[in-house]
């Protein structure tokens, strides 16, 4: 195998193409990497002698197909939506295909086909899911093969923006897609705690958050996950009374974000009409609605409608965003999540000089030898600025690792498979090391 194609070079792409194309250099490989804006693919290769970019609107079958054919792997960095037509091509031209995204129903209906053509088609190959996943079930198997018996796995994640950056009331900038931070939790969250079925639905998921205290660092505000139970098989815990994934949020981050649904403000599901001719000021006057509570200002009404006192942290985040000023809305028509989406990209963007930080931690207790324990494991990752984020290295660091692992033919797993297996996680995260993602371990004995 010779040739790697990379559809996609947005922000998460940039470490996942820079280290395949470092291992082209060496192993005698040529990476295309195609996009909607050749501009940007051309950019991210840097004039490589073993790469170039190209253009590729993705939903122009022909086009995309004649790329596909040429190569022996394709790594997908499209939207999740997008995977599935890539997938059928790679079944359709027989080639490896690997995403840093959820594996979906759809994809993997696709097994058989992808193992009777000896082809791997691997998911969740990115940070969360994909390295939580890979060290997670590195210590599972650790503790089963010594004998242990687990009876408690809660596994959280953040991307967060590291405390030397941190210089807004929200705690909180994007560094990864927006889209998805706006309409994350909605739906159910379900995870399951000593043995009984827990469901949070949206409108109670920000209220009902946990306390988390990671070493060195202080204590962050935790939300479940939308489905916890996903994983109780592949992780080899069917019997396990619980288990818990979360998503870690700065303090004061759960109650403010609670106020934004409160309010309607993250529904994607339906467009405002004519929303240029109305400012946020009156966006917010008209999501009150018949409330009028005790009259005032319209900060006032809705510090009243939402149960807070008009001076709360949860109002000052509110005021801060500019949901109170009289400055138009942008956009003929779009929904309230879409609004608010384009209010936080001004707000909550990077600036050059930002870093940001990707916090994960495990807790696994277990019982051995008639004693039970606790085992926290943690990883802590800053990143060096606007471009060259946390983020972006443990999503893509992990997809090129496993690019190159395919490539030497060291892997011989096949069919629809997320990073669990012994083979891929060993060698994933031995390498991952060498860039400084060292998960530091605490044991104690419980009571």
């Amino acid at each position: 195998m010779k040739n790697i194609l990379i559809i996609g070079a947005g922000r998460s792409a940039t470490a996942c193409i820079n280290y395949v194309l470092d291992c082209a250099k060496e192993k005698g490989w040529f990476v295309t990497v195609a996009d909607a804006d050749p501009a940007l693919a051309a950019q991210k290769v840097k004039n490589h002698p073993n790469g170039r970019g190209t253009w590729l609107d993705v939903t122009k079958v022909n086009d995309r197909r004649e790329l596909i054919e040429r190569a022996d792997l394709v790594v997908s960095l499209l939207p999740a939506h997008l995977h599935l037509e890539v997938a059928h091509d790679c079944i359709r031209l027989k080639k490896h295909l690997i995403t840093a995204s959820y594996v979906s129903k759809e994809l993997y209906r696709l097994g058989d086909e992808a193992r009777d053509r000896e082809l791997l088609f691997m998911g969740e190959m990115g940070l969360d899911p994909g390295i939580d996943h890979m060290s997670a079930k590195a210590k599972i198997d650790e503790i089963k093969e010594k004998g242990g018996k687990l009876l408690a796995f809660r596994s959280y994640t953040g991307g967060l923006i590291a405390p030397e950056s941190d210089d807004n009331p929200w705690h909180y900038k994007f560094t990864w897609n927006p889209r998805n931070v706006v309409l994350a939790g909605q739906g159910t969250a379900q995870y399951l705690e000593n043995g009984k079925y827990k469901y949070i639905p949206y409108n109670r998921l920000f209220k009902q958050y946990w306390l988390l205290d990671i070493a060195g660092m202080g204590e962050y505000e935790v939300y479940a996950n939308r489905d916890s139970l996903l994983y109780r098989e592949v992780y080899g815990l069917e019997d396990i009374p619980t288990i818990l994934r979360g998503t870690i949020r700065n303090r004061g981050f759960c109650d403010a974000w609670n106020a934004l649904i409160k309010l309607g403000l993250t529904d994607g599901s339906f467009p405002i009409l004519e929303a240029d001719k109305m400012t946020y000021h009156s966006l917010m006057e008209a999501y009150l609605g018949h409330f009028q509570g005790k009259g005032g200002s319209l900060k006032e009404r809705t510090a009243e409608f939402l149960g807070e006192e008009v001076n709360s942290e949860v109002m000052k985040k509110l005021v801060w965003l500019g949901l109170f000023r009289k400055v138009k809305i942008k956009m003929t028509t779009a929904t309230p999540a879409l609004m608010l989406e384009t209010l936080l990209l001004e707000k909550w963007a990077l600036k050059k000089e930002d870093r940001d930080m990707i916090l994960m931690q495990h807790e696994f207790e277990y019982e051995l030898e008639g004693k039970k324990r606790l085992l926290t494991s943690t990883l802590i990752l800053k990143g060096r600025d606007h471009e060259d984020t946390a983020m972006a290295r443990l999503v893509g660091l992990p997809l090129g690792i496993f690019v190159k692992l395919v490539m030497e033919g060291k892997i011989k797993t096949k069919g629809v498979q997320i990073p669990v297996m012994k083979e891929v996680y060993e060698p994933v995260l031995e390498e991952l090391r060498k860039f400084d993602v060292e998960f530091v371990e605490k044991e104690v004995e419980l009571e």
